[in-house]
């Protein structure tokens, strides 16, 4: 029987200032729609732990980001009170100076308890809980975000796929704002 997943995990404002910053010039550019055409490829082709991840995913996760245990029902995108810290933390961080010319991509991932179809599905109406938050309650610009599901595709334990560890949200910084 597979538990719940973790307690929050506490990540200090400096820490996220620090992981979110961490962009280089030569960033690699990150085309969010096709890593979510990746994320169903994968989905469509039975999920399971993707052993070779293209370039694109590669060049993801490299970029500056954070790992969080945002808690959510079961089954749902609702969010849990107790994760609105954590979400409030995330938006201390992008409300700092350092990053207010930068956006964002809110990465949902699951774990692989459900058919890999729902799994991505949930994993984008999460990201979205997510990102709604930040703009809605947090007032974060929402140019400087996008949501993104990869359900299954992208374990932190791909030994153990249901691992409640793999059900997480992580923030990466893909850039500068563009001028309007």
């Amino acid at each position: 029987m597979v538990g719940p997943a973790a307690a929050q995990t506490s990540t200090s404002y400096s820490q996220m200032i620090q992981g979110l910053q961490a962009v280089t010039t030569d960033a690699p550019a990150i085309d969010v729609q096709a890593l979510r055409s990746w994320a169903q490829s994968a989905a469509a082709q039975g999920g399971g732990v993707m052993v070779n991840k293209p370039q694109i995913v590669q060049r993801l996760f490299s970029l500056a980001q954070i790992t969080v245990q945002i808690q959510f029902a079961l089954n749902s995108a609702i969010i849990r009170p107790e994760s609105y810290e954590t979400i409030g933390a995330i938006a201390d961080a992008m409300h700092d100076p350092i990053l207010w010319n930068y956006r964002f991509v809110v990465v949902g991932n699951t774990d692989a308890t459900s058919t890999p179809a729902r799994n991505l599905t949930l994993s984008q109406e999460r990201a979205e809980a997510v990102v709604e938050a930040l703009v809605n309650l947090y007032r974060i610009n929402p140019a400087q975000l996008e949501a993104l599901g990869l359900g299954e595709a992208a374990l932190q334990d791909p030994q153990r796929p249901d691992n409640p560890i793999n059900r997480r949200v992580q923030v990466f910084n893909i850039g500068a704002l563009k001028p309007m």
